[in-house]
């Protein structure tokens, strides 16, 4: 896997001081995303050990809420490969942490139906992420107000929550409390 970069301190992409990966690939292909050239799975740098020590040591910080993964698509199942493992490593060493990401993929349609590769390895990487933005960005439902969403289809989803109680459950966006659907 690529990425195309790492952002310290970013504070756009989920609630508080976040590091945030971006990586590469993606099929979406979604009309006026913001990153496009993430779509190529070979844009950017390699995601290698010595990048993994670097996201750990930024997230090391007190004052750092976590991490978010978006890109480029995290969930495109090559992407998956690499990314189980150091999600797990990120869980070991910062559980107090939370852990966003962003995907183009349904929730429901997509992830949990093991319609993206390996089944077994996207509901492994679904258990260890906290929210999960989901959808993809369609123009014509484009809202600058939205927090953390770039159209008004896409949803925050408390990944933990729903997987325990086998239901949707939606991040509130003001709030870090949960609602049902």
């Amino acid at each position: 896997m690529n990425y195309a970069k790492i952002k310290n301190f970013d504070i756009a992409n989920g609630p508080g001081v976040r590091v945030s990966l971006f990586v590469s690939g993606c099929t979406h292909h979604c009309k006026n995303c913001f990153n496009p050239e993430t779509w190529d799975f070979k844009y950017g740098e390699p995601f290698d050990q010595s990048v993994e020590e670097q996201i750990l040591t930024m997230l090391s910080p007190s004052y750092i809420s976590g991490l978010t993964l978006l890109g480029g698509e995290p969930f495109e199942p090559a992407n998956q490969k690499a990314l189980l493992p150091f999600v797990r490593r990120v869980r070991l060493n910062f559980p107090e942490k939370n852990i966003w990401c962003f995907s183009g993929y349904n929730f429901e349609t997509d992830m949990l139906t093991g319609k993206l590769g390996d089944a077994d390895t996207t509901l492994d990487l679904l258990s260890l992420i906290d929210y999960l933005v989901d959808g993809e960005f369609v123009e014509a439902l484009k809202d600058p107000s939205l927090r953390f969403k770039g159209s008004s289809n896409q949803r925050i989803i408390d990944v933990k929550r729903s997987l325990a109680e086998d239901d949707l459950i939606l991040w509130e966006e003001d709030t870090p409390q949960t609602k049902k659907q």
